[in-house]
């Protein structure tokens, strides 16, 4: 079944915000602004880079900003994406914030039933050519098997140094892009707690949210992201220190500035889920108990009304 993209709730009409990438040996460069300034984009973003990566500052930043409403144009689908999968994981991400996508030269436009069904189409291809690679190549290693010969990389079975390097360096690539794709799921959450808050509870509250990460994985992740400028170096700063007995009145805030629109008893309920015992004893957290922490936080400033 090919993967779902589910349309949102139609946003009030947005902006009209234009992505254009050019090869770094293609001079052409006004074509692309050409015809997205005559498409009516407000603004119009450029960026220098070979289509072949998917490692792109200014498309990360630009789909950081992008709004509910707001619809990403670009001329043609190669100019945003460099695989079929990748197009799908950004429109994907993007429709789940109510942001709409659109392709001056391809029948594409998430805010039509039409573009929404050609957009259905490629999600079908994708998972053929996903079937069609893997079944190539299981045929692949069974047919080397019958000839005798032993699968995988023969210069990293034989510790060949520019086997391990390559190797090394595809390894680097692929995670930066993992990265990068899956960042407006995770990265401003910790924006938001970092660095007033430790590692510790920004890991608990992102794991609340449906994540798996470690403190040792999402320490390495933000250090890389500030080591590509695609994050502020200030998330590295050290925590302020606290008295021990202010760890719950953090780890509450915490909770509150990751999702505001929590009540006190929701909050009550994440304590319990996270094996917090109750300042006042008891089995369960009660909703006093979360407002006194919170009137705490309050006062030290961790919180504002």
């Amino acid at each position: 079944m090919a993967k779902s993209l589910k349309g949102t709730v139609p946003a009030l009409p947005g902006r009209l915000i234009g992505y254009a990438r050019f090869s770094t040996v293609d001079p052409m460069t006004d074509a692309q602004v050409g015809e997205l300034r005559a498409a009516g984009c407000d603004r119009i973003h450029q960026e220098h880079g070979s289509g072949a990566s998917r490692v792109r500052p200014v498309l990360a930043r630009v789909l950081k900003e992008l709004s509910a409403g707001d619809v990403l144009v670009v001329v043609r689908l190669d100019r945003l994406a460099r695989s079929v999968s990748h197009l799908l994981d950004v429109i994907e991400g993007l429709e789940k914030r109510g942001v709409h996508f659109r392709s001056l030269h391809d029948p594409i436009d998430t805010s039509t039933p039409q573009g929404m069904f050609s957009l259905q189409v490629l999600g079908a291809v994708a998972q053929l050519e996903r079937a069609l690679i893997a079944e190539r190549t299981k045929s692949g290693m069974k047919a080397a098997k019958a000839r005798g010969r032993i699968a995988g990389n023969p210069g990293l079975r034989e510790r060949r140094p520019e086997a391990i390097q390559a190797a090394a360096a595809a390894r680097n690539q692929l995670y930066l892009e993992q990265l990068t794709t899956s960042a407006q799921t995770w990265l401003p959450t910790v924006k938001q707690l970092r660095p007033q808050h430790s590692w510790d509870n920004v890991v608990q509250i992102l794991n609340r949210r449906g994540h798996d990460w470690t403190v040792e994985r999402l320490r390495r992740a933000v250090h890389r992201m500030v080591k590509e400028k695609l994050a502020d170096p200030e998330l590295l700063a050290r925590s302020p220190r606290r008295p021990p007995e202010d760890r719950l009145m953090k780890l509450v805030a915490a909770i509150a500035i990751a999702d505001p629109t929590l009540s006190l008893r929701a909050i009550a309920d994440q304590l319990d889920q996270m094996g917090e015992r109750p300042v006042r004893g008891g089995r369960r957290w009660q909703p006093s108990s979360v407002k006194a922490l919170m009137d705490e936080a309050f006062r030290f400033g961790l919180l504002r009304h």
